[in-house]
């Protein structure tokens, strides 16, 4: 499962091209309602948590190449402003609490080596507040910012980082 994760999390640029070039087709081309992409989005936020902006959402990728081409990562909290007039993420971003599938660190095997909070966007800006190992801070994964990117999940070296039920 992880190494299909790790697949997925590799490939994620040119499954939201995919998925988000189809879904802006539809609506441009087919003038499919979009109502239909909100309900979509609330089923994946229930399901997934907020999935939509990272993986589905056409202005997603637009997001994902702007940050590729920032060094410095200054340009990763423009992502965060793209958001705000989408009813998808503020719903899905709700559901990150409620969703079946969580972000979950096994404290035992972990080695508060760091990787995760590395890899996390959400810890990136705020670095004070978030952090995926330690336990006196805010968890990223279920704050209302995450878009499960699983970036976190897929550099741990041991495993003890992991996205189910």
């Amino acid at each position: 499962m992880r190494r299909i994760l790790k697949i997925l999390v590799d490939k994620r640029v040119v499954i939201i091209a995919l998925l988000g070039g189809g879904l802006y087709y539809a609506v441009s081309q087919y003038h499919v309602s979009l109502w239909y992409a909100l309900f979509a989005g609330v089923i994946l936020g229930v399901v997934f948590g907020k999935v939509f902006c990272r993986w589905v959402c056409p202005m997603g990728l637009i997001m994902e190449i702007m940050m590729s081409m920032s060094p410095d990562g200054k340009i990763r909290q423009m992502y965060q402003y793209h958001k705000v007039g989408c009813p998808i993420a503020w719903i899905s971003g709700y559901l990150n609490k409620l969703s079946f599938f969580k972000i979950k660190l096994d404290t035992g095997s972990c080695k508060n080596c760091g990787i995760c909070d590395k890899k996390c966007y959400i810890v990136a800006m705020e670095p004070a507040k978030y952090s995926l190992y330690k336990s006196a801070m805010e968890k990223p994964g279920v704050s209302y910012t995450c878009s499960k990117c699983l970036e976190c999940v897929v550099a741990y070296p041991n495993g003890s980082l992991t996205y189910k039920i």
